[in-house]
């Protein structure tokens, strides 16, 4: 049976070592190491051609530790793999792990090259050019481009309207940094590293010349920063319109298109009727902000809002920074790839101090009964946030807001997730919640507990058939008791049924334990289920006493 991989892939690489009379070249297997380590790492097998066929190894490369030793003498840092013997078809194959590297690594003649994926989906090795080196580091957290100066920038491609009109957005906010009014022109940029003096002279950065710049100065100096706001019904172009205007002049635009083609329903609240808006304004707000907050600014492209039938999308150039994936990235530590740009959204109170930005977009639709919002056409080269078009669930809307509003306080997102979960799935596991709401099994454990206490959800069953669903209270006050009564008793009805099939499976002998273990739950109610299907002439007793046990009647 086949253990390895029948083709390549981004992560998988297969090299012949029946090249030449003494196999691989030494100089082709260190390029191929370095690429994987300059991508995302992987496994490489010596010894297998690009079709998957098996043709085995040279006697050169059968020395392990001495292949190690060859690719750490001759990569720059050092690559540590770890190699081994393994046989495949009577054939030997030497397997190679190859780490992700933390820096830029080249061979030590100096050549850099980085794996990818075709457009046919096959990988390749390709060269990592010099101007490609910067994107790598940011990817790694290991530079901050925002925070560079741009050496043919001067201190006149700043705006001063740009600037008035950032200190008034600092005095309207809250939680910002106020104490950066008080400030003079030249230390206000120096504050928040709008400018680097080098020289005796000024230049303004990245971070200074995206929030102040002139838009004639920004498509000079930074050609890959631009930004597109369109709306499509159907097929119609509602509105299509490309800006290289500064951050904040921006926003506020786009925040004005936002509303314009951002329909309202309303919801009557007690007295009230609120309106509940189709997207809310906070998570476009922060998806807005995390496009231009963590997008790759080595790399042409452009921030893309897109307005349709099916949703909201927000798209922005440059992949997941390290650690983070669509699956982890509403609980992974907060970081970005731009520290400069991020910090200053947050001094000046446009951007969230926490760095959970991600849970006000993720917030926005589930506190309206909504599909959550969706990271999964997000590439290596983009990030793409896509906000479903959907009804809200005014029923469930309600039961949050009551809940909070006897807490005093809103939910935590973790809170929110599990009761969206079991509000889709109407009942489901700890496990289960684990595995949709990415989540550990303790930490979901400990908030359904608390939500369990709140009297907003029931456990039902016991042991691990232990599941959750909404409590009574909350399909009473949804006019839904029937649901509520479904969801409770469909165990307790099929109880008799699932005895019967095991006794059957058991040559039609059955006991107290039995019962107890197939149901996962206690003597005491395994004994009354048994007396019950004694009373209904379907079981009969087979032997009494410390070892008692019952049969089907013939």
């Amino acid at each position: 049976m086949r253990t390895i991989p029948k083709k390549e892939d981004l992560f998988t690489e297969f090299k012949s070592d029946k090249k030449e009379k003494n196999g691989l070249p030494n100089s082709e297997l260190i390029d191929a190491v370095v690429g994987m380590a300059n991508a995302e790492g992987g496994i490489l097998y010596l010894g297998v051609e690009d079709d998957g066929e098996i043709t085995g190894l040279t006697k050169q490369h059968k020395d392990a530790i001495g292949v190690m030793t060859l690719i750490a003498n001759n990569t720059v840092p050092t690559v540590s793999t770890r190699a081994e013997i393994i046989t495949e078809n009577k054939k030997d194959i030497l397997r190679i792990e190859v780490p992700k590297a933390r820096t830029v690594t080249a061979t030590s003649k100096g050549k850099t090259l980085r794996r990818r994926l075709k457009f046919d989906g096959s990988p390749e090795a390709v060269p990592l050019f010099p101007y490609e080196i910067p994107s790598r580091l940011s990817e790694l957290s290991l530079l901050d481009f925002s925070a560079q100066p741009l050496e043919e920038a001067i201190e006149e491609d700043l705006d001063v309207l740009e600037f008035e009109r950032l200190k008034s957005i600092i005095k309207n906010s809250i939680g910002s940094d106020k104490s950066l009014l008080e400030l003079n022109q030249e230390d206000f940029y120096k504050a928040l590293h709008f400018i680097v003096e080098e020289n005796g002279k000024i230049i303004p950065t990245v971070t200074g010349l995206l929030f102040l710049g002139k838009t004639e100065s920004i498509k000079r100096l930074m050609p890959t920063y631009r930004a597109s706001f369109q709306v499509l019904s159907g097929t119609n172009v509602k509105i299509n319109e490309t800006s290289n205007d500064p951050l904040v002049k921006l926003f506020e635009r786009f925040s004005t298109y936002f509303t314009a083609w951002n329909p309202e329903k309303e919801m009557e609240y007690g007295l009230f009727r609120i309106p509940v808006p189709e997207f809310t304004p906070r998570a476009f707000r922060e998806g807005l902000l995390n496009a231009f907050c963590h997008r790759d600014y080595t790399q042409l492209g452009q921030v893309r809002v897109l307005i349709d039938d099916e949703g909201m999308t927000i798209s922005s150039q440059g992949g997941f920074i390290e650690g983070v994936n669509s699956e982890n990235l509403i609980f992974v530590e907060p970081h970005g790839r731009n520290p400069c740009l991020s910090d200053v959204l947050k001094r000046v109170g446009l951007a969230e101090k926490t760095g959970r930005g991600i849970d006000r977009i993720y917030e926005g639709s589930i506190l309206y009964g909504r599909p959550w919002p969706d990271y999964s056409e997000s590439t290596s080269s983009i990030v793409k946030l896509f906000v479903p078009r959907a009804n809200p669930d005014m029923q469930f809307t309600k039961m949050i807001a009551d809940e909070q509003n006897r807490r005093n306080q809103p939910l935590s997102i973790n809170a929110l997730m599990i009761l969206s979960t079991i509000r889709n799935e109407r009942r489901v596991t700890v496990e289960r919640l684990s595995e949709v709401i990415h989540l550990n099994k303790s930490r979901t454990s400990s908030t359904i507990q608390n939500l369990v206490e709140a009297g907003l959800v029931e456990a039902i069953g016991n042991g691990s058939n232990r599941s959750y669903i909404l409590s009574a209270k909350v399909y009473k006050q949804n006019n839904e008791s029937a649901k509520y009564v479904r969801q409770t008793d469909i165990d307790a009805v099929r109880y008799p049924e699932l005895i019967i099939k095991l006794a059957k499976h058991q040559d039609g002998i059955i006991t107290k334990e039995d019962v107890a273990e197939l149901l996962k739950i206690t003597d005491v109610q395994a004994y009354l289920q048994i007396k019950k299907l004694l009373a209904e002439g379907k079981l009969v007793p087979n032997q009494k006493g410390k070892y008692a046990n019952y049969k089907l009647k013939d």
